[in-house]
């Protein structure tokens, strides 16, 4: 039984004692009170009659006359003459008129008071003994009503101490209700500070849970800044700050590679002509500084077209990726008026040489290097800042107006989304889910999503597909019943309807809700960390899932991490590249997953290549593996 429970058993247990003792007291007290009164009574009018009779003369016909008319005067309910030797010489007797008192309640505090007597003297010789009882009626009626008075009393008292205790009750209960949900919260990962109360007793305890949240919120925030330290030292040029050329290029095959809506999109490289010579007219720190600036323009030119990926690829090589990004032209002018303005600030002549191509799934990392590495070499032959584009093979393009991508993309979705299944195997083998890509037919063939996703986002269609692919989830989860993994777009996430609609379909369908996981690209706890925190709690309170996927080296910068009630995350595939012979990404990966584990949160590795890489994954604490060697294994098994 809970505590509120028994404090309200108790305060019922007490004010039922209260009123039942009162009353039980008062009734008796009022009983024995008119008893007495009746007793005086009944003695005082017997010795009263007695006299009268004594008085006159023992006519039969004048005593029976004298009996009468007292009798008839007064509330009695016997009066009886005897003679010295008990026989009756006259008697009168009445019924009890007690009709408006209940029966029980007569039964309950029945009177016992003894009939008055009194001697009738004729001269010196006892003449007999008169016996007289008063009606006992209004009594009753008296000490009823006055029970019905004392009991209303006691209902209106208990009325407002009950109310008084329920306000006595909450107060007490709000704080430990707090307490409650702030212990759980720190259970689940997350640290928030509870209100003080004003009861001495309860403040001591949200106290030391307020110090117990703060302690282990600094300490994972601690843990969290160790490893974004970690990452720079590891991954990051000392000089410029941006990512070395390893870690790019594993972001750039993990694009390559990807089923998502980041498998197309821009790559740029910007070279610094002629390095060598600038470092002798300008001087070691003064061309750091260059390089330094060079960096900075291109993460705010990065930052300005989404979430894009700069890094350092040599001494005077920069490579810049812009998933989703495909006017090449627009780009090319932005960047164009960046690396001019930075060109004519120095004080010799700096030529910034740049080129453009789109890259989209399935292309070879090496040829796409290196056709934008003969583009530059070309760019640099037009002049001081020249710039080459390189034009994208018409025959990769599926459409090329806006028009015919939006009745084309209506179409497919009219026709229905096929999900691809790509299995989640925890270190046993087991599956933990199914990640399940949407597939649209397109031109006759089922397209993978890094398609058609880009102009599915530039169309604003992205609620549409992603309700489309929450149906054909649900539907898939019912048959199989097989946990499966639905990608949600940041452009759905801020969607009122959206969202509405999401939570309405799994409210449908609560019995397979804990079969569903939600994940959401790592930018959106970057960009909307409030949308996403609203949505997990709606979530999770239906029983599913939601994490975030392409979790990279920006982990440790996500604001308000541990409220947002992430169940899992998928680290992307750029970390997982070749982790079997690199120390410096296993380093990484154990701190990510530990931090992750502090907070409550799984951890699973997306790309994985071989069961060599799992297993080197798992000994470093990730809960699960998915890639394309996973999948061979599934397959297999």
């Amino acid at each position: 039984m809970s505590l509120i429970k028994q404090l309200w058993l108790t305060i019922a247990v007490l004010l039922l004692l209260a009123f039942v003792g009162s009353l039980l007291i008062g009734v008796t007290s009022s009983r024995h009170y008119i008893e007495q009164e009746v007793q005086i009574k009944n003695n005082d009018n017997a010795n009263a009659l007695a006299l009268s009779m004594s008085q006159i003369e023992k006519d039969p016909v004048i005593l029976e006359l004298l009996l009468a008319a007292q009798f008839d005067t007064g509330h009695y309910q016997r009066i009886a003459l005897y003679d010295p030797q008990g026989e009756i010489i006259d008697e009168r007797t009445a019924g009890e008129h007690i009709d408006d008192v209940p029966g029980w309640f007569v039964n309950l505090v029945r009177f016992e008071v003894p009939p008055g007597r009194a001697v009738v003297q004729d001269g010196w010789q006892q003449y007999g003994t008169l016996e007289l009882a008063s009606q006992h009626s209004f009594a009753y009626r008296s000490l009823w009503r006055s029970t019905l008075e004392l009991a209303g009393w006691f209902a209106i008292a208990g009325a407002i101490s009950l109310l008084l205790a329920a306000w006595i009750v909450r107060t007490i209960r709000r704080p430990l209700r707090d307490v409650v949900s702030q212990a759980q919260a720190i259970g689940q990962r997350r640290f928030m500070v509870a209100n003080e109360p004003r009861t001495r007793e309860l403040r001591e305890v949200v106290q030391a849970m307020n110090q117990l949240s703060q302690a282990v919120r600094q300490m994972l925030g601690e843990e969290s800044d160790k490893l974004d330290q970690l990452r720079r030292r590891m991954q990051h040029d000392p000089v410029t700050d941006t990512l070395t050329r390893a870690p790019f290029l594993n972001q750039l095959q993990a694009h390559l590679k990807s089923e998502k809506d980041d498998a197309s999109g821009a790559l740029v490289m910007v070279r610094v002509a002629r390095l060598a010579e600038l470092n002798q007219q300008l001087g070691h720190v003064a061309t750091d500084a260059l390089l330094a600036q060079l960096a900075r323009r291109l993460e705010q030119l990065a930052r300005s077209h989404g979430h894009g990926t700069v890094g350092r690829l040599n001494g005077s090589d920069f490579g810049m990726i812009l998933p989703r990004h495909h006017e090449l032209q627009d780009l090319g002018k932005t960047l164009q008026q960046h690396l001019e303005s930075l060109s004519t600030k120095q004080s010799v002549d700096t030529s910034l040489a740049s080129a453009l191509r789109q890259y989209s799934q399935g292309e070879s990392q090496a040829e796409l290097l290196a056709s934008l590495d003969g583009a530059l070499a070309a760019a640099e032959t037009r002049g001081l800042n020249g710039q080459e584009i390189v034009d994208q093979p018409a025959g990769t393009v599926l459409y090329t107006r806006h028009d015919e991508w939006r009745q084309a993309l209506a179409e497919a979705l009219q026709q229905g989304v096929f999900l691809a299944h790509y299995p989640v195997l925890d270190a046993e083998g087991k599956l933990i889910h199914f990640e399940v890509p949407s597939r649209l037919r397109l031109k006759g063939e089922w397209r993978p999503a890094g398609v058609f996703l880009p102009w599915v986002s530039r169309l604003a269609m992205a609620p549409t597909l992603d309700l489309a692919v929450v149906s054909a989830a649900l539907t898939d989860v019912e048959s199989s019943g097989k946990a499966v993994a639905v990608n949600l777009s940041a452009e759905s996430l801020g969607d009122g309807h959206f969202v509405g609609e999401l939570l309405a379909r799994i409210q449908a369908h609560q019995g397979i809700a804990d079969k569903l996981w939600f994940e959401l690209p790592q930018s959106v706890a970057l960009q909307q960390p409030q949308a996403l925190r609203t949505l997990c709690h709606a979530l999770l309170g239906l029983g599913c899932k939601v994490g975030l996927e392409h979790v990279g080296t920006q982990f440790g910068k996500i604001e308000g991490l541990q409220d947002l009630g992430l169940s899992f995350m998928k680290i992307e595939a750029a970390l997982s590249q070749v982790v079997e012979s690199r120390s410096d990404q296993q380093s990484l990966l154990r701190g990510m997953a530990t931090l992750a584990h502090s907070l409550g949160i799984l951890t699973f590795a997306e790309g994985v290549e071989s069961q060599d890489a799992a297993k080197v994954l798992f000994e470093l604490g990730l809960d699960g593996v998915t890639g394309p060697g996973i999948r061979h294994q599934a397959g297999d098994t």
